[in-house]
């Protein structure tokens, strides 16, 4: 087995479809506000034939999410469409037929200039939320947890928050701090995690994410993934790409894996209990994904990564860090990806898999497996960036 990461085989597959809320329907209900955006762009879904060839499986797959609206990742996908969905209720606005060109009535841009929302972000969400509140005419304040880079930072105030404040606090704390704000400012919070009574605006959120794979079974055709990896961090992504694939092929769902970083992995850790609930990785960890640096499972999606999952992976810093320059600098022939730290960690985990016969065998991989990823981030950190595939100035 490999040194730099943990894995826990789900030996609890719930067998048979069961549904979630992340289906098709909803997705498809995002993809149509998205649509309506000026900006909107279906990002790329990338092929990867040389690597394919050179380790024996059918397809790798890259969904690339790096160009999303000019942001740099997914997460404004989530972002836009809870905004969306709060302002649609706000204004008693059906949301099944509204679009984005509703919201540019004078009287309705008057007021949305009196809504504020507040958000906790390690940087892509955070980002995603500044820029959908200015789109809607709406103000934006975010926390971000200690240890955040500033350059992260300052892109959040370019594309439009009112505020932006590094705290001392981790990132669970930090999302209380944001809670805290709504309640005392009036503030509305748009967080991209759950807990008890605060559900509706976690659930839209990651609705929204579902453009994406909405997107991904268009691309793909008559092709079907056997196999996909996903980053976890508090898991909503993750969750919500699961529950649609399961929606999706109900008869023959893929082989889904979940990747965290290792000093933070809060879905292995509850999976691993196997009590059935959620648990927390407490203290201050450190991980260079900083998007993934999250202790606490989302709870509206824990139950479906908990039941639909075949994997869970631990990874070591190392392994994404391996992603990003195979992403960076890729086989003859195949496309450069310009992927994070918080996006590269499935790519990273993939190759050692192939590399590793015990391994392949243990996921049922050979070559009539179609393989996707997706790369949820660009370089967010250019510094650490450039660091990583050793471009940088102290190399």
């Amino acid at each position: 087995m490999n040194d730099h990461i943990r894995v826990l085989k789900n030996r609890n597959v719930v067998k048979g479809y069961k549904e979630y809320f992340f289906t098709r329907s909803e997705a498809e209900n995002a993809l149509r506000f998205h649509r309506s955006i000026p900006c909107y762009k279906e990002t790329a879904l990338k092929s990867f034939s040389s690597t394919s060839e050179k380790y024996g499986v059918g397809a790798i797959l890259v969904k690339d999410e790096s160009e999303r609206f000019g942001l740099n990742a997914f997460k404004g996908l989530g972002g836009s469409y809870a905004i969306f969905r709060i302002l649609c209720d706000y204004f008693g606005m059906d949301h099944r037929t509204s679009v984005y060109e509703d919201f540019q009535d004078p009287e309705i841009r008057i007021m949305c200039e009196k809504i504020e929302f507040v958000t906790a972000t390690d940087g892509n969400h955070g980002k995603g939320v500044a820029w959908a509140s200015r789109m809607f005419g709406c103000k934006s304040h975010v926390l971000m947890p200690k240890g955040s880079a500033d350059s992260r930072k300052q892109a959040i105030k370019e594309v439009g928050a009112s505020s932006v404040i590094i705290t001392d606090l981790n990132y669970d704390k930090t999302v209380s701090l944001a809670k805290k704000f709504a309640n005392e400012n009036g503030w509305i919070l748009v967080q991209d995690t759950s807990w008890e009574g605060y559900e509706d605006t976690p659930r839209h959120i990651i609705e929204g994410y579902l453009t994406m794979a909405q997107e991904i079974i268009g691309q793909m055709g008559e092709k079907k993934p056997t196999h996909v990896f996903l980053q976890a961090g508090v898991g909503a992504m993750a969750g919500g790409i699961t529950g649609y694939l399961m929606d999706i092929f109900k008869d023959d769902p893929p082989i889904i894996t979940v990747a965290e970083p290792e000093t933070v992995a809060c879905v292995y850790l509850s999976a691993e209990t196997a009590d059935g609930r959620p648990h927390s990785v407490e203290g201050d960890p450190e991980t260079i994904m900083a998007g993934l640096n999250c202790g606490t499972p989302c709870s509206i999606t824990w139950p479906v990564l908990r039941d639909a999952v075949s994997f869970y992976c631990a990874c070591d810093d190392c392994i994404t860090e391996r992603g990003m320059r195979a992403y960076a600098f890729p086989e003859h022939g195949d496309p450069a990806v310009v992927s994070g730290e918080s996006g590269a960690v499935t790519y990273g985990l993939l190759l050692e898999l192939l590399k590793d016969r015990e391994l392949r065998n243990i996921w049922n991989i050979d070559e009539n497996s179609t393989i996707l990823l997706i790369n949820t981030e660009g370089a967010t950190d250019l510094v650490n960036y450039e660091k990583i595939l050793g471009r940088g100035d102290d190399q």
